[in-house]
């Protein structure tokens, strides 16, 4: 493989992995029952042990 190919391949099917997954990440914290997940974790540092 020649940085040319590397770089055709970046522009295009990285690129294109990159967004699917960074809508898959917005989509998982905003799902509905997310934002009690989210309080939970949020408090365990504030646990006492």
């Amino acid at each position: 493989m020649d940085y040319t190919t590397l770089r055709q391949f970046a522009d295009s099917w990285a690129l294109l992995a990159m967004t699917v997954f960074f809508i898959g990440a917005v989509i998982f914290a905003l799902r509905p029952g997310s934002r009690e997940a989210a309080e939970q974790a949020a408090q365990i540092p504030l646990k006492e042990d």
